[in-house]
């Protein structure tokens, strides 16, 4: 088993941020910041990361929860695109088994539809060869019949066929943590619940550091590095701000929210990706009991650490269910949770925010921060190894060090030395059998075998420990989850463990209202909370637990 975040104490990484040079400082900790963190890390580089937040707990735990082709961008012509995120797709999966799964994807064509017949069929035969897919994972075109049979609930109307091809479900955040704990493992420092105040500059003007806040004690500190990236998502430019130099181009931010909805409610069976009224395309997809359908797509000025569901965001997507399955009677009291996302895009004049481009751009300012901004959860390698590229190119001409190429295309991230895809099939078979002997059922070990992939060890041993509590308010599947979180993924409050962690909040919210008490005094006991910080803490998770729920009018 590999160590993650558990080498060194929160002080201790403190300790090490002040007192060590950095090759190179990242600012943000979401999946952007993370895929740059592994590249460089795997270099040999010696990498820094802070992360103001938990980590992912921006764009990266609130997306569509798919590493997807973007078969969209066919229809904008972005062909570039299509081409490298599809074969990237293939890649993360093969690094990530446990937390990255093939899932068929039913594109229903109707009479006046978005997608045409002809179209669809000729685009998803360019999408297969774009995007390099395999063989046993190529579209096939179905009948209106054929169709129905896929998913009973699909609107009869004026339905020709459909087109069926495969996308990549995931769950995003730990998709992130499990990135960022690879690279932790090659010894890169990084820590959440630190902000960067502003930068730190040589006798030529280049930034060679910042001074950062550590949001728990409020301690303030310098990190010295040669190169410094700013990969904070929606927060780019906020620390372009703190730059002196910026060039003219910024963000433009746009939210989408996702409903959550029990599936004898919404008995759907087969992922779709459907039309809505005014001709948008979303995803609905089954996951564990539950169906999520969304996302919206509006721009987007309020508080980015905290988007909220509006009450016509939420009425929007259950018009968009009526709309393609007209049998489905769902109204706002069976949504069960929600999330709401941001995407940071680039700014381009006079375009709706569906139109903008989801492309990625790397930007330099005269200080050498570097920013890379826009991109998609699928092309995250990609973009890492461009801004790595960057930083070793400058470090090489600058006389520091020289740095090889990139080596993270067949890299497993942690938790995903499974052999790969073929392997793992075969690795959680073993694993669920194995579990019995630490006190979980077949079923459990199951669950967490493909939860945690090859760290599920770490699980066990936490389940056998719970045989020496002699009285424990957790139940074992708990208990494992929360001190393999606090010990090996550096949570620090509520929140990070049940929306982070476990994504429980948004697919099992009544799981987290059962246990929610009895996790907070673990982790008050465990984490030495203060009064005050527990009842924050407390207050942040009712906040979030609201946000779920009810949507806020728009004043």
């Amino acid at each position: 088993m590999d160590y993650h975040f558990s080498n060194r104490t929160r002080s201790e990484k403190l300790q090490e941020l002040t007192n060590e040079e950095f090759d190179l400082l990242i600012i943000g900790g979401g999946i952007t910041g993370a895929g740059i963190a592994l590249d460089a890390s795997l270099r040999g580089m010696k990498v820094a990361l802070v992360e103001m937040q938990d980590f992912a707990s921006g764009t990266s735990s609130r997306s569509t929860k798919l590493v997807h082709g973007g078969l969209r961008y066919l229809k904008q012509f972005q062909v570039g695109l299509v081409a490298e995120v599809g074969k990237e797709r293939e890649i993360v999966y093969e690094n990530g088994p446990h937390v990255t799964t093939p899932e068929w994807m039913l594109l229903p064509l109707h009479k006046g539809g978005t997608f045409g017949r002809y179209s669809t069929s000729l685009g998803l035969r360019v999408y297969d060869f774009l995007a390099g897919v395999k063989k046993s994972e190529r579209r096939t075109m179905l009948s209106a019949e054929e169709t129905m049979n896929k998913e009973p609930l699909i609107k009869k109307s004026g339905l020709q066929g459909g087109g069926y091809y495969v996308e990549y479900r995931t769950d995003d955040a730990r998709l992130t943590i499990e990135v960022l704990k690879a690279a932790v493992e090659l010894g890169a420092t990084m820590i959440n619940y630190v902000k960067a105040e502003e930068f730190v500059y040589d006798n030529q003007k280049k930034v060679i550091g910042a001074k950062v806040k550590d949001l728990i004690s409020n301690k303030e500190f310098a990190i010295s590095a040669h190169q410094v990236v700013n990969a904070s998502g929606p927060w780019v430019d906020e620390i372009r701000k703190k730059d002196y130099s910026t060039n003219n181009k910024q963000l433009r931010l746009t939210k989408g929210i996702h409903l959550v909805i029990d599936q004898s409610k919404f008995p759907l069976q087969q992922a779709i990706y459907f039309d809505t009224p005014d001709g948008r395309m979303i995803f609905a997809v089954p996951r564990d009991g539950k169906a999520y359908i969304g996302t919206t797509d509006t721009f987007y000025d309020k508080d980015k650490a905290s988007p909220k569901m509006l009450s016509e965001d939420r009425q929007y997507v259950l018009d968009a269910i009526h709309f393609m399955f007209p049998d489905v009677k769902v109204t706002e009291e069976d949504v069960e949770s929600s999330w709401a996302g941001i995407r940071p895009l680039i700014y381009e004049e006079g375009k709706d925010p569906s139109e903008i481009s989801r492309k990625d751009e790397i930007w330099e300012g005269d200080s050498g921060l570097i920013t890379i901004a826009g991109g998609k959860l699928t092309g995250y390698r990609k973009m890492a190894e461009a801004v790595v590229d960057l930083v070793a190119k400058r470090m090489q001409s600058n006389g520091v060090k020289i740095f090889g190429g990139s080596n993270t295309k067949s890299y497993p991230m942690s938790g995903g030395k499974v052999n790969g895809s073929k392997g793992f099939k075969e690795f959680v078979l073993t694993k669920e059998q194995e579990a019995v002997q630490y006190g979980f059922t077949k079923e459990e070990g199951r669950h967490l075998v493909k939860t945690y992939g090859s760290n599920v060890d770490y699980l066990f041993q936490y389940g056998k420990k719970y045989d020496e509590i002699a009285e424990s308010k957790l139940s074992r599947m708990v208990y494992a989850k929360l001190l393999y979180s606090i010990e090996q993924e550096m949570i620090f409050k509520p929140t990070d463990f049940f929306i982070r962690r476990t994504g429980a909040l948004f697919f099992e919210i009544d799981w987290v209202k059962e246990w929610k008490d009895e996790v907070i005094e673990f982790m008050a006991d465990v984490l030495k909370w203060s009064e005050a910080q527990k009842a924050k803490y407390i207050q942040e998770l009712e906040i979030e637990l609201e946000d779920a729920v009810t949507p806020v009018d728009l004043q």
